[in-house]
């Protein structure tokens, strides 16, 4: 027995008045000011990271616009908010259709964004005929307007065939042209010409307000 091993470690069983104390490895607790002010700056480091995050949806991804005229009705009426997409056009052409916001062509001060529709691409003819919009000789079908909505000629277009009732045109290469769904109230192509793609901030896609008119564009 004289040549076991000692065992470490062995805690003492008598004598446990002179053991050494057992030191908290976390230390004190803080001071409550301490804490406090441990918190604030946690949640000041929330807010700044979700307002970059914020800022960068805005600048390359989504963005809200609200709409200050009836001149898409009955599509988009005053007040609604529309949530725009701005990535799509970057991976895929403008398409006919589509409700698109872009920056003013210089159409009254203090009115930074245009919302209207695309009808006519690069390279098509446009005309407006007898009340209607034809593309490369062929009636538009437009169901989104109001039964009876006509659509006429409101100024002469740069680089177009202006006449009392009629319009006609090509559309140049990298343009498109735009019109409001409420054709007799909509400052649009009419009056301003084709609009640059490379103006167009993005598609509206989503209504979110009011409540009961949420849904797609």
């Amino acid at each position: 027995m004289d040549d076991a091993a000692p065992v470490d470690d062995a805690a003492p069983v008598d004598g446990a008045d002179d053991a050494a104390p057992v030191e908290d490895p976390d230390g004190p607790p803080p001071a409550p000011g301490r804490r406090a002010l441990s918190v604030a700056v946690e949640w000041l480091v929330v807010l700044v990271c979700a307002l970059g995050l914020a800022l960068l949806l805005k600048a390359f991804l989504v963005e809200v616009f609200i709409i200050p005229s009836g001149s898409m009705e009955p599509t988009l009426v005053v007040d609604n908010r529309v949530v725009v997409y701005k990535l799509g056009y970057r991976l895929h052409d403008v398409n006919r259709g589509d409700v698109v916001v872009f920056d003013n062509p210089g159409q009254g001060p203090g009115i930074d964004d245009l919302i209207k529709r695309v009808v006519a691409l690069e390279g098509e003819t446009f005309e407006i005929r007898a009340g209607s919009v034809h593309i490369d000789g062929t009636r538009l079908e437009e169901p989104y307007l109001q039964a009876g909505e006509s659509t006429l000629p409101k100024a002469p277009i740069p680089g177009c065939v202006n006449e009392a009732a009629s319009t006609y045109c090509e559309v140049p290469e990298g343009t498109v042209i735009v019109l409001g769904d409420s054709r007799e109230d909509s400052r649009d192509s009419r009056f301003f010409g084709p609009v640059d793609v490379d103006d167009v901030v993005g598609r509206a896609f989503m209504k979110i307000w009011p409540p009961n008119d949420i849904g797609g564009v």
